[in-house]
């Protein structure tokens, strides 16, 4: 199994027969490298969304036609895309799973927002959402955009997630402290990953806070376009 961080919240995710596209923001995103645009997205099966806001979903419609993928995510907004983009999709809802070339997907709950941009301001996309997802020995949590909640409690006893990718830059999302509390208090990680930090000055800069809350938790901290295997 192999991970690339893409910058912000977006990673290339290689896992047993897909190669998942997890929401995939390149284009206008200030920490993407341009030029490795075609290495990002060479052989992808599959885009997964996490929620509508375009820091998510911002290349993912150009990505879809392009490579002719289908894009994955909530029902509302992969319908609404299906009936009115000229894209394939696969929608569908919490609690439900597919099978992405042999990776379990599982949509699980995530406490945030979800919108696109319109012309008269924000239009309903659908509810933000995390995944669970399934193969090669391991259950990645990706926790979307979220604040901590009760939920992550049952989600991490009935999944055992053992990966963790977890939003940590603070302001829109939990911060380093609270996403590590959170990993203590309702998981059992081996490893995590924090997102959705560095991309602008008014997010959390370093994921030392996390390296410093969890001993005992290998705390992986790529640079951008760089993969690791897990």
């Amino acid at each position: 199994m192999k991970l690339t961080w893409l910058g912000h919240s977006g990673f290339r995710l290689q896992i047993e027969d897909a190669v998942i596209l997890i929401d995939p923001w390149l284009s206008g995103n200030p920490v993407f490298p341009e030029p490795r645009r075609a290495e990002a997205l060479a052989g992808a099966t599959h885009i997964l969304l996490t929620h509508g806001h375009g820091d998510h979903t911002g290349d993912a419609l150009a990505i879809a036609r392009d490579q002719g993928i289908p894009i994955v995510g909530i029902y509302d907004l992969i319908s609404s895309w299906v009936t009115h983009q000229d894209v394939e999709g696969i929608g569908f809802n919490k609690g439900g799973t597919v099978d992405l070339a042999g990776a379990r997907v599982t949509m699980v709950n995530a406490s945030h927002s979800s919108s696109l941009q319109g012309n008269e301001g924000p239009v309903y996309a659908g509810h933000e959402s995390g995944y669970m997802i399934a193969g090669e020995g391991h259950v990645i949590y990706v926790s979307g955009d979220t604040d901590i909640m009760a939920d992550m409690g049952w989600m991490g006893e009935y999944h055992q997630p053992d990966i963790g990718i977890l939003c940590a830059g603070g302001h829109f999302t939990m911060d380093m402290a609270r996403a590590s509390w959170a990993a203590k208090k309702y998981f059992n990680f081996k490893t995590v990953i924090p997102c959705h930090y560095k991309t602008f000055p008014l997010l959390e800069q370093s994921a030392q806070p996390m390296i410093d809350a969890l001993p005992g938790v290998n705390v992986l901290t790529p640079e951008v376009m760089e993969t690791v295997t897990l």
